[in-house]
C-alpha cells in the first residue's frame, strides 16, 4: 500500500469512487453543498479569502457517532498562525453528513486508517474532524494554508480537491518530516483525493489567483474547494489535551 509505504498516496477521481463505493452522481451531489460556506472569521493575516464548516466525529468499525459541535483547536507547534486558540466555526449541515457520498468516504477512510495504522488489530477509535473549506480570489488573492507548511498532529489527513474553478496556482508540496526530499503537484480532478501520514510528512498549498479573463465576473467567481478529514487515536486536540 503506497500510503504505508511512502508516507503518502494520491488516488484519481475514479480510484475514489471505486475504493470509496460512492458514485460520480453522489459525489456531485455532495459537491453543491460548499455554495453554503459561511465566512471563516478567525483569519489573523488580515484576509478575507475563506469559507468554510466544521463537524467531529468519532468512529470505530462501521459506527459513526457525531459528536456535539465543538471547538476546532491546534497547538501552537502545529499552527503557527492559529494555533492555541479556539475557533467555532459553524457546523456542518445535517443534510450533508446525511448523503451517501459522505457516508461512503468516511467508512473508506476508517477501513483505511485501521489498515495502514492499526494492521492485524481490532477496529480502532478514531477521532475525526471533517472541513469544507471555499478559498476565493475576490480580494486578488487566497491561501488555502496561511500558516505555511505544516503537519496537523493527528495520524491521516485526507485533503479532496472538490471544485477549482477559474483558477492558478494551488499547488500541493509536502516533505518528508524526517530529510528535504519532497514531491509537489496540482490536484486539478474533482473528487481526486491526496492521503497523508501526518506523522511522517509535512504538507502546504500555494496561493490561488484568478486566471486573466475579459469577463469580470469570472474572476469574481474563481475559487477552491476541498474537503479536508484528520483522522486521529488519542482523543481530539484541545486545551490540556
Amino acid at each position: 500500500m503506497r500510503l504505508r509505504e511512502q508516507g503518502y498516496a494520491l488516488l484519481d477521481a475514479t480510484a475514489v469512487a471505486k475504493w470509496s463505493g460512492a458514485t460520480p452522481q453522489a459525489l456531485q451531489m455532495l459537491a453543491r453543498t460548499w455554495n453554503d460556506l459561511p465566512p471563516d472569521d478567525y483569519l489573523l493575516d488580515g484576509g478575507k479569502y475563506r469559507r468554510r464548516r466544521h463537524a467531529s466525529f468519532e468512529v470505530q468499525g462501521q459506527g459513526v457517532l457525531p459528536v456535539a459541535h465543538r471547538a476546532h483547536w491546534q497547538p501552537v507547534e502545529y499552527n503557527a498562525l492559529h494555533g492555541g486558540i479556539q475557533r467555532w466555526f459553524a457546523p456542518m449541515a445535517p443534510a450533508v453528513l446525511a448523503q451517501p457520498a459522505w457516508r461512503s468516504l468516511v467508512g473508506a477512510l476508517g477501513g483505511l486508517c485501521d489498515a495502514v495504522f492499526a494492521p492485524g488489530e481490532a477496529a480502532q477509535r478514531w477521532f475525526v474532524e471533517a472541513h469544507q473549506f471555499r478559498i476565493d480570489t475576490e480580494n486578488g488573492i487566497g491561501r488555502p494554508t496561511p500558516e505555511g507548511a505544516h503537519r496537523d498532529g493527528v495520524d491521516l489527513v485526507a485533503v479532496f480537491l472538490v471544485e477549482r474553478g477559474a483558477i492558478k496556482g494551488g499547488e500541493t508540496r509536502i516533505f518528508e518530516a524526517a530529510s528535504s526530499a519532497g514531491q509537489r503537484f496540482t490536484l486539478t480532478e474533482p473528487w481526486s483525493v491526496l492521503l497523508l501520514d501526518d506523522a511522517r510528512m509535512i504538507h502546504e498549498t500555494t496561493p490561488i489567483q484568478p486566471l486573466q479573463s475579459a469577463d469580470p465576473e469570472a474572476c469574481q467567481g474563481a475559487h477552491r474547494d476541498t474537503l479536508v478529514l484528520t483522522w486521529r487515536r488519542m482523543g481530539f486536540q484541545g486545551p490540556g489535551v
